[in-house]
């Protein structure tokens, strides 16, 4: 190292982060209800930076034990958005306020939500590129619901098959899987589209950032715009899901769909806060 070189530099990044948004500053409820969407939702928010937003309440919560709770299942709290008058007492509990974006409609921001439980959103869109196959790799798969679903899964989590992000700045390119995922499988296309040429079998989860096109069977878990892109829509030959997702709201498929939609060629898009589904006719 020449003589004169710092041992070390500050530069500006952006930081892709969950944010929590607090309903309530009972922290016995808000642990209930993180205890509930962490089991429904398995290993898909682990270790992922997370900023508490208490914009809504009055009253502070136990930051503390809340920054507890989120530890004990993998996440890490690194701040909060407050007003001024809960600043105080979230510094002394270790939480740096940060002014992040919560756009809901701006392309490429997150917003995501899930209503009416206490949400964990995306609060800013990744922008990589990555390669256009990526093997197949293990992972468990990951449900998160507004209806309360158990996806809980033991053990250590593999690692989820996932693009690699060689330049910020460059276009991202499309995820193609040419093969049917299996059970446990996990496909992640960050930074933009996913197509699977195949069957996502029930179990497997594939996640994009932006659109997912399923040349079959759609029969595990989709989740697109998964920073944040309401934009965003699944796009299946055979709609027969354990869940759907769009930039956070979603709809665990719980009971048999009606017969004018399951295992027939559809569109899942987000209208507000509602997921639409309809039918894809011959010729459109």
């Amino acid at each position: 190292m020449p003589k004169n070189a710092a041992a070390l530099d500050f530069k500006s990044a952006s930081l892709h982060v969950l944010r929590a948004v607090l309903h309530t500053s009972d922290t016995a409820e808000l642990t209930r209800a993180l205890d509930e969407r962490m089991r429904e939702a398995g290993a898909f928010y682990e270790n992922e930076p997370v900023v508490l937003d208490a914009q809504g309440l009055d009253r502070a919560p136990d930051w503390r034990a809340l920054a507890d709770a989120l530890r004990g299942h993998r996440l890490h709290p690194i701040g909060v958005r407050a007003p001024q008058a809960l600043l105080a007492s979230a510094h002394q509990a270790g939480l740096a306020p940060l002014d992040i974006s919560t756009g809901r409609h701006a392309e490429g921001r997150a917003a995501a939500r899930a209503q009416p439980a206490p949400s964990v959103q995306p609060a800013q869109a990744a922008q990589a590129p990555r390669a256009p196959e990526a093997p197949d790799t293990s992972a468990p798969p990951a449900a998160p619901a507004s209806r309360a679903r158990s996806a809980a899964q033991a053990g250590p989590a593999p690692d989820a098959t996932e693009s690699t992000p060689p330049d910020a700045d460059a276009p991202a390119e499309t995820l193609v899987i040419r093969h049917p995922l299996r059970s446990g499988q996990r496909i992640y296309a960050r930074g933009g589209d996913l197509i699977v040429m195949g069957m996502v079998s029930q179990g497997a989860e594939v996640i994009a950032d932006g659109h997912i096109h399923v040349y079959g069977p759609l029969r595990g878990k989709a989740m697109a715009g998964a920073r944040g892109n309401a934009r965003a829509m699944i796009l299946t030959t055979q709609l027969d899901p354990e869940l759907l997702a769009i930039a956070g709201v979603y709809r665990v498929v719980e009971t048999r769909l009606p017969d004018t939609l399951l295992n027939r060629p559809a569109l899942v898009e987000l209208d507000g806060d509602t997921l639409r589904i309809r039918t894809l006719q011959g010729g459109h």
